[in-house]
C-alpha cells in the first residue's frame, strides 16, 4: 500500500512538471544541440561515444569548473570569501596536485572510462536524441544519483579516517588542509576506486540514456569543486540546493580532520552527530564576530 502510495505521488508530480514544462517558452539551444548530438551519431561510433566522448566530458568540465577558483586568488577582493585566509595556495601545491591528477585521470579513471561502451551495450542504455530524457527527469535523476552517492560517500569516507587505514589511503587527500577546486580529485588510487564506486552505484540504478551519465558527470564535479574550491561565495546557485552542504561545511573537515564526511548533503552528519564540531566551531566564530564589532562600534 505504501509502496503504491509513494508511486502515485511520484506519477502526480512528474505529471505536474510535464504539464508546467508545457507552458515555458521553447529552449532556443535545443536545436543546436540536437543538431549536433545527431551529427555526433552520425560521425563516431558507440565505443568512440561511450569512452573518449567520456574523457573529454570529464576532463573539459574538471578544468573549466576549476578556472574561478583559479582566478579568485589573483583577485584581492575575493579574499574576503576565502574561508582560510591564513593559508593562501601556493604555485609548488598546485603543481603537485595538477601531477597527481593526471596520473588519476589516465592511469585509473580512463581504464574504467572504457567500461562505458560495455555497460551500456549490456544494459541495452540508449544513444539517440528521441529516446532522450525530458530535462526535468534529468534534473530528478542527477539528484537520485546524488542521494546514492553521498550515502556511499559518508560511510566509505567516514571508514577511511579509521585510525588503522588512515595513513595508507585517505591522508594523500588531506595533505592539504586548505583545499583549492583542483584538488577536488587528489587522492590516493584507492581511495578514488572506492569513493568512486558511489559515483556509478547511481548510474547503474537510474540511467536510461547515454546523456544521464555525462549529466552526472557534470554535476558531481561541480559539487566536488565547489565544495573544496576554499570559498563561500555567497551568490553560489547550488545553495538552492536543500541539504546542501557547501564549500564552509566540507573545508572544516580539511581543517578540523573529523566530522563532516558526506560528499553533497548534510542529514547523514547530522542524524549521526558528526557535524557537532563543525556546528560548536560556527558558534564560536560568531561570537567573535559580534565581540569584534563590538569593539569597532
Amino acid at each position: 500500500m505504501a509502496m503504491n502510495d509513494s508511486i502515485n505521488i511520484l506519477n502526480s508530480a512528474y505529471l505536474a512538471v510535464e504539464y508546467i514544462d508545457s507552458f515555458l517558452p521553447g529552449n532556443p539551444l535545443q536545436q543546436p544541440f540536437k543538431n549536433a548530438w545527431n551529427y555526433m551519431l552520425d560521425n563516431y561510433t558507440k565505443f568512440q561515444i561511450a569512452t573518449w566522448g567520456s574523457l573529454i566530458v570529464h576532463e573539459f568540465s574538471y578544468f573549466l569548473l576549476c578556472v574561478p577558483g583559479f582566478i579568485f586568488q589573483f583577485i584581492p577582493y575575493m579574499q574576503k570569501y576565502k574561508i582560510q585566509k591564513d593559508k593562501p595556495e601556493t604555485w609548488e601545491k598546485q603543481w603537485k596536485c595538477f601531477k597527481t591528477l593526471l596520473f588519476n585521470h589516465f592511469f585509473i579513471q580512463l581504464p574504467l572510462i572504457c567500461g562505458t561502451y560495455y555497460f551500456t551495450e549490456y544494459f541495452n542504455i540508449p544513444y539517440g536524441w528521441e529516446e532522450m530524457p525530458r530535462w526535468y527527469v534529468l534534473v530528478a535523476q542527477c539528484f537520485g544519483c546524488a542521494v546514492i552517492e553521498d550515502a556511499w560517500h559518508y560511510f566509505l569516507h567516514r571508514l577511511l579516517h579509521h585510525k588503522r587505514i588512515y595513513k595508507y589511503i585517505h591522508k594523500v587527500h588531506h595533505e592539504f588542509v586548505s583545499p583549492f577546486g583542483m584538488q577536488a580529485e587528489y587522492a590516493h588510487p584507492l581511495e578514488t576506486l572506492i569513493l568512486g564506486t558511489g559515483f556509478f552505484i547511481g548510474i547503474v540504478v537510474f540511467c536510461n540514456h547515454m546523456v544521464l551519465l555525462w549529466a552526472w558527470v557534470i554535476c558531481r564535479l561541480m559539487e566536488t569543486i565547489d565544495v573544496h574550491s576554499g570559498y563561500d561565495v555567497p551568490l553560489n546557485p547550488l545553495h538552492l540546493v536543500p541539504f546542501y552542504a557547501g564549500a564552509r561545511f566540507h573545508d572544516f573537515h580539511h581543517m578540523n580532520f573529523i566530522g563532516n564526511y558526506a560528499s553533497t548533503f548534510t542529514w547523514w552528519d547530522r542524524l549521526f552527530g558528526t557535524d557537532s564540531q563543525f556546528i560548536a566551531y560556527q558558534e564560536k566564530e560568531k561570537k567573535k564576530q559580534c565581540i569584534t564589532k563590538k569593539k569597532v562600534n
